[in-house]
């Protein structure tokens, strides 16, 4: 079945309102929309091997060209507006482009890497259009294997990997998070998340196959209005990444606020500290809080933790999505025993088709029928799964491993804090020595670099110490919320230079 019927099977000629993006948008009004862009890809007779590129911030026009595209059967690459012109370019060339669907806004930013012959669209080509087709169009064969949609992802090498995701993957995915989360067509969600992030678009899908409704918020720099508009617009959740909930819980009012339409939360992207845990139970002691797992390779979610368990099993990621195999391996392939560590591997249908034209990152982490997420975990004694920290990530000092997210979660404690991010740095003696990166709140603040370091010889082993605190006014994030640790370790590389 195409994705984008499976989403709209019961809810094309709905007059139900689907999206708030500035003012009501019926599903019978966003199914138009989708159908034109569907009319347009059928005019430039397109096969279901091409891919389209689609530039867009969350919008109308996005959830239009997304679905529409997907309906007809072509392969659909939504990409991060905020990517450089050489990346866009890398893409355009890698995927042989030949049509693109970009938002006005940037247009002009895409126009002198765009080569003859590559057709672009925008809200305003879209709007004017008018059929014109003298033959007939040849109907293909889509399949629920072929690829659907492209993510891409940055990986180990300096080229973006694309992410195939087919049609049963998607939809696998969403028919797990809709049972697990009990979705149904009274449930409105504000999103904040990016839809060509995965995480972003799961909201999308979920949303619109039970015939609920998303409210679309472009403006989480200012964070006391996203609360707002929770209750302005009677949300029943609202979903973000770890840093997301640091910057509600302390640069907002969010303590002082009520959300009596607000049924649950959920967080992804990352380990959230149990410091904020905490914090959003005591803040909103009548919603659910899902803490969640998952990788672009696994069609957005991998696992999640029952709201019921929260408290016995803070810090875990819970257990794998219905119809999701999910384990923790040693080595050898076996099963670790509770207390070991060892790495996350999945199986299910919502698991990547591959990257695309690249075998061999491909079997890399495709291997024996299992996805190996690279994230290292340890289990408990009923088989939840704690997350540790990525293999790469892992601070070799002194002969000693060490976890970054463990310091991390120890230093944002400290109530001034807002977000903490610990690498590995260049260390003459240690090999590697610990660095944290501190973002406090507000400048008349007592936190110094020996604060910090007392703090952590209270609760960490002493080779867990930071060697050096460096605070800055915010850390280097992806447009979805997650740090870039890659850009403070060039940033410290770069100072070893100099």
């Amino acid at each position: 079945m195409i994705f984008t019927d499976y989403i709209f099977e019961f809810s094309s000629n709905l007059d139900k309102i689907a999206l708030i993006d500035k003012k009501e948008i019926s599903y019978k009004e966003i199914y138009g929309g989708v159908q034109k862009i569907e009319s347009i890809l059928k005019e430039e007779k397109v096969t279901k091997n091409d891919s389209i590129l689609l530039i867009s911030d969350n919008s109308t026009f996005f959830i239009n060209s997304y679905f529409g595209i997907i309906k007809k059967g072509v392969i659909c690459v939504p990409v991060n507006p905020s990517l450089s012109k050489n990346e866009i370019k890398y893409i355009l060339d890698i995927l042989n482009i030949r049509i693109v669907f970009v938002q006005q806004k940037y247009k002009n930013k895409i126009q002198n890497i765009i080569s003859e012959g590559i057709k672009v669209f925008t809200e305003d080509s879209v709007e004017n259009f008018i059929p014109n087709l003298k033959e007939e169009v040849v109907l293909e064969n889509i399949e629920g294997d072929d690829t659907a949609v492209m993510i891409f992802t940055s990986g180990s090498t300096s080229k973006p990997k694309g992410v195939m995701l087919t049609h049963n993957n998607l939809i696998h995915n969403t028919n797990s998070i809709v049972e697990y989360l009990s979705l149904t067509e009274e449930d409105r969600v504000e999103v904040v998340l990016p839809f060509y992030y995965c995480y972003g678009t799961s909201l999308l899908h979920t949303h619109f196959r039970v015939g609920g409704s998303l409210v679309i918020n472009n403006r989480f720099m200012f964070p006391q209005i996203v609360l707002e508009d929770i209750n302005k617009y009677k949300c029943t959740s609202f979903a973000g990444v770890p840093s997301t909930y640091q910057i509600l819980l302390r640069m907002t009012d969010i303590k002082n606020m009520k959300f009596p339409s607000l049924r649950y939360i959920t967080q992804a992207g990352g380990k959230l500290a149990n410091v904020f845990i905490n914090d959003l139970l005591e803040t909103l002691p009548n919603t659910d809080i899902y803490i969640m797992y998952g990788q672009t390779e696994a069609t957005a979610r991998l696992s999640y933790l029952p709201p019921k368990l929260i408290n016995e099993k803070i810090g875990s990621i819970g257990k794998g999505i219905p119809g999701t195999e999910l384990k923790v391996i040693n080595k050898y392939g076996n099963q670790i025993k509770p207390g070991e560590i060892g790495e996350v591997v999945a199986r299910g249908k919502n698991i990547m088709k591959g990257y695309f034209n690249s075998k061999e990152e491909t079997v890399k982490i495709l291997k024996n029928g299992y996805l190996y997420t690279g994230d290292l975990a340890t289990v408990d004694e009923d088989g939840y799964i704690y997350i540790v920290s990525r293999e790469k990530n892992i601070i070799k000092s002194g002969g000693n491993r060490t976890s970054p997210k463990e310091i991390e979660d120890i230093i944002v404690e400290i109530p001034e804090v807002i977000e903490c991010a610990v690498i590995g740095v260049y260390d003459d003696m240690l090999g590697e020595a610990i660095k944290a990166f501190v973002v406090l709140k507000g400048t008349n603040t007592n936190i110094d670099e020996k604060y910090i370091k007392n703090f952590c010889k209270e609760k960490l082993a002493s080779f867990k110490i930071p060697k050096y605190v460096e605070f800055l006014s915010s850390l280097p994030k992806n447009s979805s919320g997650k740090i870039l640790f890659g850009k403070l370790k060039e940033m410290e590389e770069s100072k070893r230079e100099k």
